[in-house]
């Protein structure tokens, strides 16, 4: 055999190499469900022929093939795409939390975008009257206080009173469909962060949730005539279970906010935000481990740890560690590790968290806090009674008597909703 022969068998055998390593890798990343949207896709758009679209999406609403959902609607003849529209941070995912964001032209496709975060929450019948369905794919986190829920329900009501169909794109809860904890809303603190009276973890699916709203009187804050000849379709998932874990899907997680990069982030969102609210408590934003990384003003972190250990919280464990902020410089905090994912409480660690603020600041931060304060406070928690204990007993408050009761609340919950429960 000549070299030249021998050299071009070898470079035939690298590239039919590389061709079966891409393949396996493909393979390898097959998701093991479809989405809502890659179901309607395989139906050809079905339920969307021949309507004016409207689509309220995110940069992690896309498909099991990782294409935004847009660019999907966008390339199909069957989906007559007119309207774009954007939840909090943006339909680019781009801008902060809490901060309004403007209507505008998207220069990708030429759609205008409205927001449903800026001037208005609520789609207005100007937004509403050149569509004839508003398509809704967003990946939820199946926490009450995250914002795209919220959404959901204002766009429900506006297009139920607008004689316009809602379609929502199923998506898996990346909590699972199991896990149901944390405490109830009370009506009067009920707000956008708030939209809902369940609990704050609420183990439901974004369309699970939408079609309770649909049957239940009440959920939606709009007359009942509305209520009942609104037009309400779910595309649902095919082959998730509500005991999946995120990473039995298959599925690449794609960020959903700044500040949830990944399923690190998502399983921390419960467990550290609101315990982080009020106090000298930080939680990692600004750091690799966003939610999942604890420090507290003038605390050694061993010191941290020994008391996050003490309250015994199952299924977590905690790890004294040094890590990098933004800025470049090192910081030494508490990591929290979830060990066992059956026995864990997703809501349990920011409530002591709470206790430790009351105990550790003079005065209690809870005793000092402005009106305002107070009211931002309860509309996150959801419960006045918790705020009223903590304001009153402060480091001594009986944290494992309330969450006793929230489960007790979370397990009647389960069995209230479970008629509309798709999975």
């Amino acid at each position: 055999m000549s070299k030249k022969s021998l050299i071009s068998g070898i470079t035939l055998f690298k590239l039919v190499f590389l061709f079966l390593l891409v393949c396996i890798e493909s393979f390898a990343r097959e998701p093991s469900i479809q989405l809502g949207i890659d179901y309607l896709e395989e139906s050809k758009f079905a339920v969307l022929q021949g309507k004016r679209v409207g689509l309220l999406t995110h940069p992690a609403g896309k498909n099991g093939r990782g294409e935004s959902t847009v660019d999907v609607f966008v390339r199909s003849s069957d989906v007559n795409l007119v309207a774009l529209f954007g939840p909090e941070h943006g339909i680019y995912g781009d801008e902060k939390a809490s901060v309004p964001v403007d209507d505008k032209i998207d220069q990708k496709t030429g759609l205008p975008v409205f927001s449903l975060y800026g001037k208005f929450r609520k789609p207005t019948k100007k937004m509403l009257s050149e569509i004839d369905s508003l398509v809704v794919d967003l990946q939820d986190v199946g926490v009450r206080c995250y914002t795209y829920i919220s959404c959901m329900r204002y766009v429900m009501e506006a297009c139920f009173e607008e004689g316009v169909e809602v379609v929502v794109l199923d998506r898996p809860n990346p909590l699972g469909g199991v896990k149901v904890a944390g405490p109830s809303m009370d009506e009067v603190c009920m707000s956008y962060v708030g939209a809902f009276q369940i609990p704050f973890v609420h183990g439901m699916t974004i369309g699970e949730l939408a079609l309770w709203s649909k049957k239940v009187s009440g959920v939606l804050k709009t007359e009942e005539v509305n209520r009942k000849k609104g037009k309400l379709v779910i595309v649902p998932m095919i082959g998730w279970t509500r005991q999946m874990t995120w990473p039995q899907t298959g599925l690449s997680w794609h960020p959903t906010s700044p500040n949830i990069p990944s399923l690190d982030s998502v399983a921390g969102y419960p467990m550290t935000g609101l315990g982080a609210q009020m106090g000298k408590f930080k939680h990692g934003i600004g750091t690799e481990h966003p939610f999942r990384f604890l420090t507290y003003e003038g605390k050694e972190a061993s010191v941290l740890k020994s008391e996050l250990d003490r309250f015994q919280i199952p299924g977590l464990s905690f790890q004294v560690k040094t890590i990098k902020k933004a800025d470049g410089d090192s910081i030494e905090g508490v990591y929290i590790i979830i060990n066992d994912w059956s026995s864990w409480q997703p809501t349990a660690l920011p409530f002591y968290m709470m206790q430790l603020s009351a105990l550790w600041q003079t005065p209690s931060p809870f005793t000092q806090a402005s009106e305002s304060e107070i009211a931002l406070f309860n509309k996150h928690v959801g419960s006045q009674t918790w705020w009223n204990a903590l304001e009153k007993e402060g480091g001594q408050v009986n944290t494992k008597l309330f969450l006793a009761e929230w489960n007790a609340y979370s397990a009647q919950f389960k069995n209230t909703v479970k008629p509309y429960l798709l999975y």
